[in-house]
């Protein structure tokens, strides 16, 4: 199980590191972008995310 997290982690930094890597201007202005949206809004996104991170969590687990 550890090495399953491991992997898991490793894949999320590749996925995250493509953007910067290739596009870094685009890269700036879209955390631009994101900065400057409402608390509101994004607490509203990470809450999306979790509950779709949790519900496949569960799916495949």
């Amino acid at each position: 199980m550890d090495n399953l997290v491991i992997l898991a982690f490793a894949l999320f930094l590749i996925l995250e590191g493509i953007g910067p890597l290739l596009f870094p201007k685009k890269w700036q202005r879209y955390l631009a972008q994101i900065a400057s949206q409402p608390a509101q809004q994004l607490r509203w996104m990470g809450a999306v995310m979790v509950c779709l991170g949790a519900a496949l969590w569960h799916w495949f687990n």
